[in-house]
């Protein structure tokens, strides 16, 4: 794939998505025509198209960015469908410095899975192409979040929800937050897995066996942690902007409040990954297909970050 017509080092590889994917990725992008000569769009042509009538959409043959409209490369393989074909390729661009970051819109989990894509969302499958231990954090709201546990069930999380992993996305996501983001030292609360955070064991174990052990190694490495705390307790010293990090032990501790508050000014952004991903915190929303109602602001908050983190935007 050629990116000789623009420097690898600013280029963004964007890939729609499923559901309203293409619509929310073209009006986000009508917004800002000023990176347009730096967006490759990676997915199916002919669903841009239909929604795009009133932008100008080049199709290309590889990866190149072009200054008379929006780039599209439609990446074909038999094999997977084209939405989990076009993920690939674009984080593959990034793997081989071809370009400098990938931002996406929502997949459908469910249809894919029925069509052979083994993986449950685009956390995993980025970690599995770039055989590392991805983190699903977001950012770009009043406060961050960053989860222990993903995609699993909660009767899973408990066994799942280790010290080496409390660690491991603790570290990720505060260095992202301090080296992408330019908070000097972000100050960081780390959620119990038990309702008031165990209540000195009586409600759970887990915050004196294994998050409050993981919580004193942090501390000793030297970052502003408190912790384990009640989930309720860390979000409200987030939202009163004493704490820049929450860190939750599973998906809904850590997502209903953040998107109860900042829906569609979040970004889903994975850390850990030896490239930039950004991605809209909301899914397909099927019933919005058409109906023009579809809000794109969590798109552009995608594009956003991603800008500010290749081109290494200070914090303000």
């Amino acid at each position: 794939m050629d990116v000789s017509e623009h420097p690898p080092s600013k280029l963004l590889v964007l890939t729609p998505g499923m559901g309203i994917g293409p619509e929310v990725t073209l009006r986000a992008l009508a917004q800002r025509p000023a990176l347009w000569p730096r967006v490759v769009l990676a997915g199916r042509a002919e669903a841009l198209r239909a929604v795009g009538s009133t932008l100008r959409l080049v199709e290309v043959n590889g990866l190149q960015p072009v200054q008379q409209g929006l780039a599209v490369f439609d990446p074909t393989d038999q094999h997977e469908p084209a939405e989990v074909a076009a993920i690939r390729a674009g984080a593959m661009a990034c793997l081989d410095h071809r370009a400098a970051a990938l931002v996406t819109g929502p997949i459908h989990k469910g249809r894919l899975a029925a069509r052979g894509f083994a993986f449950h969302g685009h956390t995993d499958f980025l970690g599995h192409l770039c055989a590392r231990d991805a983190v699903m954090a977001f950012a770009g709201g009043r406060f961050g979040v960053a989860l222990v546990t993903v995609h699993i069930p909660l009767a899973q999380v408990p066994a799942a929800a280790t010290a080496a992993a409390v660690c491991h996305v603790t570290r990720t996501a505060a260095t992202a937050w301090r080296d992408e983001l330019g908070f000097e030292r972000p100050r960081i609360a780390v959620c119990g897995l038990n309702p008031h955070a165990g209540e000195g064991g009586l409600l759970g174990t887990e915050e004196r066996d294994t998050i409050g052990p993981a919580c004193d190694l942090l501390r000793a490495e030297g970052w502003d942690l408190t912790g384990p705390v009640s989930a309720e307790t860390a979000v409200m010293e987030a939202m009163a902007g004493r704490r820049d990090l929450v860190i939750a032990m599973y998906h809904d501790q850590g997502l209903a409040p953040l998107k109860a508050v900042d829906f569609g000014r979040t970004v889903n952004w994975t850390l850990g990954l030896p490239i930039t991903r950004t991605s809209v915190d909301h899914g397909t929303a099927d019933a919005l297909v058409g109906t023009g109602k579809a809000d794109c602001s969590s798109m552009g908050a995608a594009l956003d970050l991603a800008v500010r983190v290749v081109d290494r935007t200070p914090h303000g």
